[in-house]
C-alpha cells in the first residue's frame, strides 16, 4: 500500500481548487505501490470518512477507469446516466456525487493517481472548471512526486 505524508499542500490545493469551481468534494486517489488497486488519500468537502476505506481495483470506479486510460472522465446524472453497476462506483455512492469531473496525475509519464471534483447536485464541470480541475492535477504531480516513492 502507497502511504502518502500529511502534506498540507496537497490540502490546500484540494481547498483552493473546491473554491475555484465551486464544487461540493475534492479528491486524490493514488495507485499502489504494490498491485493494481487505487486508494483515495486526501478529500476536502467530504460527508464522512469512508473515503480513506476505498480501494477500487485498476480499470473499476471512476479512479480505477481515469489510470487505466490515462485520460481525463465527466460523470453526469448518477446514478442515473451509467450503465455499469453503481457498486462500481463507491466514492460517487459514499459521498452522493451527482456529477464529477476527475483527471489523471502522472508520475514518471505513467498515469498513477486521480483529482476529482464532484458535486452532489446536477452542475456539470465547464470548459474553465475543467481547466482549473486539470491545472491543480499537474499542481499536485509536482508536490507528490517526490512523497509516495512512485
Amino acid at each position: 500500500m502507497t502511504e502518502i505524508k500529511e502534506l498540507p499542500k496537497v490540502i490546500e490545493i484540494c481547498n483552493q481548487l473546491k473554491e475555484l469551481v465551486s464544487c461540493d468534494f475534492v479528491g486524490l486517489a493514488i495507485q499502489n505501490k504494490v498491485g493494481p488497486d487505487v486508494r483515495w488519500h486526501y478529500a476536502v468537502g467530504n460527508l464522512n470518512d469512508k473515503y480513506k476505506r476505498i480501494t477500487v481495483r485498476f480499470g473499476k470506479g471512476i479512479a480505477g477507469k481515469v489510470i487505466s486510460t490515462g485520460t481525463s472522465m465527466m460523470m453526469i446524472d448518477f446514478p442515473y446516466q451509467t450503465t455499469d453497476k453503481i457498486t462500481d462506483y463507491p466514492i460517487a455512492l459514499a459521498e452522493k456525487l451527482n456529477t464529477c469531473y476527475a483527471v489523471p496525475l502522472f508520475f514518471n509519464g505513467v498515469p498513477k493517481g486521480v483529482l476529482l471534483a464532484g458535486n452532489r447536485e446536477s452542475r456539470p464541470f465547464n470548459d474553465q472548471d475543467q481547466e482549473c480541475v486539470k491545472e491543480s492535477g499537474q499542481d499536485l504531480e509536482g508536490i507528490l512526486k517526490g512523497n509516495i516513492g512512485l
